[in-house]
């Protein structure tokens, strides 16, 4: 990225974070001169872009899981059809020893019937004869194993040629999500590097005061009831995403050194011993929905109608996240952006009887602006 959008990104700062703020009923700014937008226009636009980036990143966050889903498919089947493959050479070497049999003891060799019959020892000839039909039923199990192994190495052989393509096909789905990612990057530092500072500085003033209105009329409204105690895996969870507060957001990636949304949110239940899906989407449609006024700290709130967005609740109306590329993760008000629910990894959880609220590290919170967007930080991640 260039040096002029690298300091245009330093200087929008917080007013960036525009596209994550909803839009109160307040008074739009004029456009600063003759054939400039409107701020409530360039905020828009910045919404549109990085909710179409984090659409794309969910993209290619869900192609990546279900490609190392394949992966390991893959794996297991080559393993099952090398094995399928040496039992079929076995039982190949079986079938060759009872064909090689059969012929050298095929010229002047009697019928069991007819050795019976001729036998002056009847007896023996039975307990012989019982000998043969267990040697004659071991050659058929022999042929019976080869015509098995023939056929499961057929199918296993099939399947692996269709888990093979498929996983070319989620390998070709997941470059495509990438080069989506990185267009709308594009698009967003094409669109800072175009607007001058006092726009800039316009934009910054515009979310903060939407942003702290939001959160004014949701507390106001009762939405949000009194905190609930966490449970033990909540409170971990909660304590994990707190420590990586300052963190760089990076699309795609799931820590230690940076995360995006859903990154972050998985990896802190992940480190509190539960495993939640990977994706905002995913957690939305899989995890069981609880009221906004039965949220407790650990439960995820959603955002947006498509739930591209995801974040951590703290207790007291905020939430930690990762919000977007060129911020860190950090601690905001709950109504940063347009909630669309909440989410409980942990529903058969006993909360704790005693709890003590995590302690936020210093400079977490900045008053309304909650400082998402940290100055020098690139707008496009390295991928």
């Amino acid at each position: 990225m260039s040096g002029r959008v690298l300091r245009l990104v330093c200087t929008a700062a917080v007013a960036a974070q525009a596209a994550l703020a909803p839009v109160g009923a307040m008074a739009v700014p004029a456009p600063t001169g003759p054939g400039q937008r409107s701020v409530a226009d360039l905020l828009t636009d910045l919404q549109k872009l990085y909710r179409q980036t984090e659409r794309a990143t969910e993209t290619y966050n869900s192609a990546a899981e279900q490609l190392t889903r394949q992966r390991a498919e893959v794996a297991r089947l080559n393993a099952d059809l090398a094995r399928a493959r040496l039992a079929l050479h076995d039982s190949r070497g079986d079938a060759g020893r009872l064909a090689r049999e059969q012929y050298q003891g095929s010229s002047g060799a009697l019928s069991p019937y007819l050795r019976l019959l001729l036998a002056r020892d009847p007896q023996r000839a039975l307990d012989e004869g019982h000998v043969i039909g267990q040697l004659a039923r071991e050659r058929a199990g022999t042929l019976g194993r080869l015509a098995g192994s023939e056929k499961r190495a057929d199918e296993l052989a099939r399947e692996a040629r269709k888990a093979f393509d498929t996983q070319l096909a989620l390998a070709q789905r997941q470059r495509r999500a990438r080069d989506d990612v990185q267009g709308r990057l594009h698009e967003v530092e094409r669109l800072l590097a175009s607007l001058s500072t006092e726009q800039l500085t316009a934009l910054a003033e515009f979310e903060r005061n939407g942003t702290a209105e939001a959160q004014r009329k949701l507390l106001a409204s009762g939405t949000i009831g009194d905190d609930r105690p966490p449970t033990e895996e909540g409170q971990e969870a909660v304590g994990y995403a707190v420590r990586q507060v300052g963190k760089p957001y990076q699309w795609g990636a799931a820590g230690p050194k940076a995360y995006d949304c859903s990154g972050l949110t998985s990896q802190a239940w992940q480190h509190a011993g539960t495993a939640i899906p990977r994706t905002s989407q995913q957690q939305w449609a899989r995890l069981k929905r609880i009221p906004l006024n039965e949220l407790r700290p650990g439960d995820l709130v959603v955002y947006f109608p498509e739930a591209t967005h995801v974040a951590l609740y703290l207790g007291d109306g905020m939430v930690v996240q990762a919000p977007r590329p060129g911020a860190k993760v950090t601690v905001s008000p709950v109504a940063a952006a347009p909630v669309l629910g909440a989410v409980r990894p942990d529903p058969g959880g006993k909360p704790l009887a005693h709890y003590t609220p995590v302690k936020l590290p210093a400079g977490a919170l900045k008053g309304p602006d909650t400082g998402l967007y940290a100055a020098g930080a690139p707008v496009t991640s390295a991928r």
